[in-house]
């Protein structure tokens, strides 16, 4: 059956089998330790992407800070997860980071404290995302959370996010 589910998709969409539990977005907490304000997401559509500094993706900041940029107003807030999983691509501390993405990508949408996204220490976050699979692969793989905080749509980290299924993903979100 997941088999079918896969080929009934784009190679850059992950099919989301399950139906798609809600993600309680009160409890996250940003790259500084503080907590993400609650109305930062309320209602609105969200990008969650686990980010590496190291990684052969790592351009992708561009991308992404540009569909915030375009978006933000519309109701999309992109959110960038540092997690170090994939062959150690994501070594430094909270400032390091922030800094590093500052300064080489202007980010400037919400990033989170660095976590597991796989495995035992899977962060609670995640385990509402994915639930139990399948697993992410790699860094800078994106999933699409609807106003009603349901998970919309996953892609894989070779969606650029310029891609046009995954901006159709984002407007038919915002669209709901």
């Amino acid at each position: 059956m997941l088999a079918f589910l896969l080929a009934c998709f784009s190679p850059h969409e992950i099919a989301v089998a399950a139906p798609a539990p809600s993600v309680d977005l009160s409890q996250l907490v940003q790259i500084d330790g503080t907590p993400l304000p609650a109305d930062t997401l309320a209602g609105k559509v969200t990008l969650f992407v686990n980010v590496a500094s190291k990684c052969g993706y790592t351009p992708q900041y561009d991308g992404l800070q540009a569909l915030w940029t375009e978006y933000k107003a519309k109701g999309l807030v992109v959110v960038g997860v540092p997690c170090n999983q994939f062959g150690g691509q994501e070594p430094g501390q909270a400032e390091e980071i922030v800094s590093f993405c500052r300064l080489n990508y202007g980010v400037d949408f919400p990033l989170l404290e660095k976590q597991d996204v796989n495995g035992a220490n899977r962060s609670p976050l995640y385990r509402q995302l994915i639930g139990e699979g399948p697993n992410v692969k790699w860094n800078f793989e994106k999933v699409l959370v609807g106003k009603d905080a349901k998970v919309a749509a996953r892609f894989s980290s070779s969606t650029k996010p310029d891609a046009p299924e995954l901006r159709a993903a984002i407007d038919q979100a915002l669209a709901r």
